[in-house]
């Protein structure tokens, strides 16, 4: 069996890179991060010892980066820097300045984990993995928006039409404005190959629509705690289809997943999630999933 390969969204998860923080978040500026109110760094870092029991709990495998105090706060969310698949890694280049060293982390992690790089983005390109969604293994689907340019679209489908492999570009709203992240799957998770939890008002139309024509079923989350968790309570990480981890606290988004048939799973996350613009998702990079 392959150790790596993750051209998909929920099927199992057996291989994930992350990082634990430390140092780097102790010592971070709350403003300059654009942290929130509810930040408290050694709470987020008893919360995230809590996620990781989670994903451990599910079977998969965890590739630790540690934080040794280089500077880089946002790094704990391992989603953004890279993706891989099924031919080897490809290194993104960030939309947010503060976190363009993380891809230096990233590649270094493959390298010791006998990952090839498939290809990695340059300047002006930019794309951050929070846009990419697999809609199946040869579309990906990119939000063009505040974090992943036309540039970064461009370099990538260069990179992966050897693989058979189709992107494409949706239009992001501004939303909360430059500082703040939407990204695509800001308003998307996948729940499995034929169901999404979504944020419909904030979805791109012709996206939308290619869900539609997909046959795949839409979850509505409830606008309310959308607005409440600045759409965190829509950050879902699937274990495999049907099996979800959370944040805890958005009882009606819950409730909307577990009639739908999944089995979801909660943790705290308020100093560290809602604090820090980040869910479960943003904190895993998936490197393989199983068929």
């Amino acid at each position: 069996m392959s150790a790596y390969g993750s051209q998909a969204m929920s099927t199992p998860l057996a291989r994930v890179l992350m990082r634990r923080p430390g140092k780097s978040l102790l010592a971070a500026d709350p403003q300059e991060w654009h942290y929130g109110p509810t930040f408290d760094a050694p709470k987020a870092i008893e919360q995230y010892q809590a996620f990781a029991r989670l994903v451990e709990q599910s079977g998969a495998e965890i590739l630790w980066l540690e934080d040794e105090g280089d500077g880089l706060a946002d790094s704990m969310f391992t989603q953004d820097p890279s993706f891989v698949t099924e031919q080897g890694a490809v290194i993104l280049r960030m939309g947010k300045p503060l976190r363009r060293q993380e891809a230096y982390l990233h590649e270094a992690a493959y390298r010791a984990a006998g990952i090839p790089i498939l290809g990695r983005l340059e300047a002006p390109g930019t794309v951050e993995s929070g846009d990419c969604v697999w809609l199946d293994k040869q579309t990906l689907c990119i939000g063009r928006g505040v974090r992943s340019n036309q540039a970064g679209i461009d370099q990538l489908q260069t990179i992966l039409a050897p693989l058979g492999v189709t992107v494409l570009g949706f239009d992001l709203p501004l939303w909360q404005g430059e500082e703040a992240c939407l990204h695509l799957m800001s308003v998307i998770s996948p729940l499995a190959e034929d169901l999404a939890l979504v944020h419909a008002p904030l979805l791109p139309a012709s996206f939308y629509l290619l869900l539609k024509e997909r046959g795949i079923r839409m979850i509505v989350a409830p606008p309310e705690e959308f607005a409440d968790s600045n759409g965190l309570n829509l950050n879902v990480l699937p274990t495999s289809p049907y099996k979800v981890i959370m944040i805890d606290g958005f009882p009606k988004t819950k409730a909307a997943m577990e009639a739908a048939g999944c089995e979801v799973q909660t943790f705290a996350a308020d100093a560290l999630c809602i604090a820090c613009e980040g869910g479960p998702t943003c904190l895993t990079r998936p490197i393989l999933r199983r068929d």
